[in-house]
């Protein structure tokens, strides 16, 4: 018999249940997790971590604003102090680490709340040790919204001597400079000028000039007027005869809406500022 031409014989219902059971394509494939449900989460993971994040950075804020509150803006501190301010500007100081510096959110008005700069220092100190000088609110001032690489910053110092003047914001202490962006946190400082203005004179000396009982004369609301507007300059520095101010680095260390931190290079203090109202 030749067996290459004998075929194997099935009953017809056998190849029926055989083709029953063939494998579904589905018991082999892979699950998928739809694409819908899938990013949502992922969404509401990274927003959870924002606002942690968020909440943990104005935690550490608000302790360095609490370590530095009595201090007098850093006229009084002890050494435990000084460490423990030290630590919590260093905390909130991570938090930005390498960040690049935002100049639109630089630009504005910034009040001090501490420092230990020594040339700050010395006139709290003579404040605090002579009756009759005030020194009141300290600001830096950045000019620079518009700016890509650097701008304008004053230094602004409100002080008094009552009752010739007004208490603690009798008069202004101006200090400019220009600066530049040299690195990723640093800017330079060029010194340019500084100026006495905004004096507002006390009762006790404009009655004793102009009297309030008496005909005021054309030369006693003269001398008023100008003491109201002085204006003593000190330029600092001359492009005409090439003689250049004495500038210096300035490390920005933390920046947000509401909270800028700085370091002077080479050892000139810490600064501590907060967010304030632009000045006229």
């Amino acid at each position: 018999m030749d067996l290459a031409l004998v075929s194997p014989s099935f009953p017809s219902n056998v190849a029926r249940v055989v083709d029953k059971i063939r494998p579904s394509r589905s018991m082999f494939a892979t699950r998928k997790v739809p694409g819908r449900k899938l990013f949502p989460c992922l969404a509401a993971v990274a927003t959870q971590t924002a606002q942690t994040l968020e909440f943990d950075v104005e935690s550490k804020k608000h302790e360095l604003l609490r370590a530095v509150q009595d201090t007098k803006r850093g006229l009084v501190t002890t050494d435990d102090q000084r460490s423990s301010i030290e630590e919590a500007l260093v905390t909130v100081e991570g938090y930005s680490k390498g960040a690049p510096l935002d100049l639109v959110k630089l630009d504005g008005t910034w009040r001090l709340q501490y420092t230990s700069a020594s040339d700050v220092l010395i006139l709290l100190e003579a404040a605090e040790r002579v009756s009759f000088f005030q020194v009141g609110q300290i600001f830096q001032k950045f000019e620079c919204r518009d700016q890509s690489n650097g701008g304008i910053i004053r230094n602004v110092v409100r002080w008094s001597v009552p009752p010739l003047l007004e208490e603690e914001d009798g008069a202004t202490l101006l200090v400019s400079a220009k600066f530049s962006v040299v690195s990723t946190r640093n800017i330079y400082l060029q010194f340019e000028e500084i100026s006495v203005q905004n004096i507002k004179i006390g009762e006790p000396l404009q009655a004793l000039i102009a009297p309030a009982l008496l005909p005021r004369s054309f030369l006693s609301l003269q001398v008023l007027q100008f003491l109201r507007t002085f204006k003593a300059k000190i330029p600092v520095s001359d492009p005409g005869t090439g003689r250049q101010s004495v500038g210096g680095l300035y490390y920005l260390s933390y920046l947000d809406g509401n909270m800028l931190l700085g370091r002077a290079v080479g050892g000139g203090g810490v600064f501590v500022f907060t967010k304030a109202q632009p000045l006229e």
